[in-house]
This record gives C-alpha cells, sequence and structure tokens, in this order.
C-alpha cells in the first residue's frame, strides 16, 4: 500500500463532516425529544426506541460493518451509506405514522453504522503518519460538535418552520456531503481481495478473531468502558450541582472534553503513544472521581472529569491505525468500536441510574472508578499480550 506523505486536510474536514451528518441522525430525534411525543401520543414508553434502535443495530451488526465494509470498499459503500441516509431523512420529514418512522430509524441505523466505520479508515489512509494524532482526535469530537449544532441551530430552525424542516436540512446536507465526496474522496485504499461477502459462520469466527486480537480489540475495549460512563454522566451528574450552575455545566462538560482532546491530547499524541495518552487519560479520571466523591456537586470537578475523558476520548480513535496497519484491520477495529461504544452508550444510562437509586452519588463514584480502572487493566494486558506476540 502506497504511504501518504501528505495530508489531504481538506478531504478530512469532510469526512469528518460525513461524521456530523451520522451523530445528527441520532441529535435531530433527541433534541425534538418531546416534540415526538406529540406527535406520537399513542407511543408511550416505545418513544424512547426512536432515539436508541440505532444504538442496538450498532450493538448487533458493528463488527459486521467493518466485515462488509472492507469487502465491499470504503469509499463506495461510504457514499452509498450517505445517500441512504439523505432519502431516508427526506422520508422522515413526511412525519410517517410511528411504525414506520421506527423502520425507517432501523434504516438510519444502517446508514450511521457504516458511516462510523468507514470514515474513520479513510481518514487514517488519507493522512500522513506525523498527522493522525490530530486527524483522528477531530474525527472523535463528531458526536458532542453535532449535538451541539442541532442544538444551536435545529431547535430554533423547528420553532421557526416546524419538525419537519429539521429533517430536511439534514437530508440536504446528507446530499451535499456525498455530492462533494463523490468528486473529492480518491480510490486510495483497498478491498479485501476476497470480495466475496461473508456467511454467517465467517460471520462468528470473524468477531471471534477480532476480539482475540490484542491490537484490533484494543481500541473498542478501552471505549466500552469510556462510554458506559461518558453520555450517563452528562445525563445525571447535572443534577448534582446547584441549581444557579446547572445549565453552565450541561453545556461546559462536552466542550470541555472536546478542548481536552484536540489540545492536550493532540500535544501528548506528539510524545506518546495513543495507548499511553488513554491510560493517562483514565488515571486523571479516576483521581478527579474520587476528590468529586469527597465533593458531591462540585461544578468545577464535573468539568474537569470530561477533560480527562476528552483525552480518551481522541486517542482511542488515534490508536486504531497505530496498532492495525492495514486498511482491512483498522475497519475490522473501528467496527468494533463502534459496537462497543453503541453498547456502553445503551447500557450506561440505565445502570448509573440504578447505581444512584440504589446506593447514592457515592455508588456511581465507585461505578465509574471501576470502570476507568478496567479499561487501565484492559489496556495493560492486552499490550502484555501485543509484547509476547512480538518478541
Amino acid at each position: 500500500m502506497k504511504v501518504i506523505e501528505k495530508t489531504r486536510f481538506g478531504l478530512v474536514l469532510l469526512l469528518w463532516v460525513a461524521g456530523l451528518g451520522a451523530a445528527a441522525q441520532f441529535a435531530k430525534f433527541s433534541v425534538i425529544f418531546p416534540g415526538l411525543g406529540e406527535l406520537y401520543p399513542q407511543a408511550g414508553t416505545s418513544l424512547g426506541f426512536l432515539v436508541s434502535i440505532i444504538s442496538l443495530i450498532g450493538i448487533v451488526l458493528g463488527t459486521t460493518a467493518g466485515m462488509f465494509v472492507a469487502r465491499i470498499g470504503f469509499r463506495r459503500l461510504l457514499l452509498l451509506a450517505l445517500l441512504l441516509g439523505a432519502a431516508v431523512s427526506a422520508y422522515q420529514a413526511t412525519l410517517p405514522a410511528f411504525p414506520l418512522m421506527m423502520t425507517s430509524r432501523i434504516v438510519e441505523g444502517i446508514s450511521h453504522l457504516i458511516i462510523v466505520v468507514a470514515a474513520p479508515t479513510l481518514i487514517a489512509q488519507v493522512s500522513a503518519q506525523r498527522h493522525r494524532p490530530i486527524t483522528l482526535t477531530l474525527w472523535g469530537t463528531f458526536f458532542g460538535v453535532a449535538f451541539a449544532i442541532v442544538a444551536w441551530f435545529g431547535l430554533p430552525l423547528v420553532s421557526a418552520h416546524g419538525m419537519h424542516a429539521l429533517f430536511i436540512a439534514h437530508a440536504a446536507a446528507m446530499m451535499i456531503v456525498a455530492t462533494v465526496l463523490f468528486f473529492q474522496l480518491p480510490r486510495i485504499v483497498k478491498t479485501d481481495p476476497d470480495h466475496l461477502l461473508p456467511g454467517f459462520r465467517e460471520l462468528i469466527s470473524r468477531h471471534a478473531e477480532i476480539y482475540a486480537s490484542p491490537s484490533m480489540a484494543a481500541p473498542a475495549l478501552g471505549w466500552l468502558f469510556y462510554t458506559l460512563t461518558f453520555v450517563s454522566l452528562l445525563t445525571l451528574l447535572p443534577g448534582t450541582v446547584a441549581d444557579t450552575d446547572r445549565a453552565f455545566v450541561i453545556g461546559a462538560m462536552p466542550l470541555a472534553s472536546i478542548a481536552s482532546s484536540m489540545t492536550l491530547g493532540i500535544i501528548l499524541l506528539q510524545r506518546l503513544s495513543a495507548v499511553q495518552v488513554i491510560l493517562i487519560g483514565f488515571a486523571f479520571a479516576i483521581a478527579i472521581g474520587l476528590w468529586l466523591g469527597f465533593d458531591p456537586g462540585n461544578a468545577y470537578l464535573c468539568i474537569a472529569l470530561f477533560c480527562a475523558l476528552g483525552l480518551v476520548q481522541g486517542a482511542s480513535f488515534a490508536a486504531v491505525p497505530q496498532l492495525n496497519s492495514e486498511p482491512t484491520t483498522q475497519a475490522y477495529a473501528n467496527g468494533a468500536i463502534a459496537q462497543m461504544g453503541n453498547l456502553g452508550n445503551t447500557c450506561g444510562t440505565p445502570l448509573l441510574l440504578a447505581i444512584m437509586v440504589s446506593f447514592g452519588f457515592g455508588g456511581v463514584i465507585v461505578l465509574i472508578i471501576g470502570c476507568y480502572t478496567l479499561g487501565i487493566f484492559a489496556h495493560l494486558m492486552l499490550r502484555r499480550r501485543r509484547t509476547a506476540l512480538a518478541g
């Protein structure tokens, strides 16, 4: 494979924007959730699945998506996924009946999954090795940035023109990105020589191979312990601070994680391996979590905790090409990240909420420290296995 010596930063930004479109597939339903209750009053508790069904698809098909992307082609499937996402959003703008809207979300989940597997793999391939810590850290911000954009611009759009306007805007954005990428995205990444789609037995064996590999599994397993707490803490921590600080903390926590990953994270990645930066992030998160346990409701400690988690956020994506040199194994690793990330996002908030109800805030602190300790342990054990295999 040809070594890229010059980073195409414009193309990296386009691929990042594709990631924003994928994250907006979550955000557009989250920010209008109260309105969805009015639109579908008969849905009851099933309404929550309009948001979470994408996560469930990622849990089931995360690594499978990595296999299909590697076999069929990164460029081709990314473009098709963007067009599919645009078509689904355009259909959702008609505000169909609840069962049909739910079906559209299942289809949209496939689009989302392909984008979050193919785009970071392509970013790694169009980036010079010295720039990958920067470009993949940028990729790691796509979720938080997309939620902020949809909240800042999407809600006023809905207030002015109705709920359907948000879906139309998202469809138009996905179509524009797909069109620009069609002309700008080179055919750099080679697909798997075996173009046959994997059968059921191969899917099972490939899953086992991915999670048995200390290189392909490492970013995903660390990511699991990160995602188990990230969204859940965004949801629960603001309720522990004073009312006067709550709005500030809600906005500052995700921005703090993005800022730390794009500043301190990039600086550290220029000097240390991605795994070392992940370990530092988890270690700082443990220390801040312990402090927060003795000073619950401290707004600045809540924000500092997300600064520490920002180091894990960016470095986890940077670890994929560092630990996996081939595009195919990178796609598998990114698929595993998608799978573990969706598992963590789905289970994290109910788990932390149950712990808080049963054991109070102290139980939450014990749980998050346990998660970060397990994240460190997983990375250390897998690093030891990589060393043993290499030596």
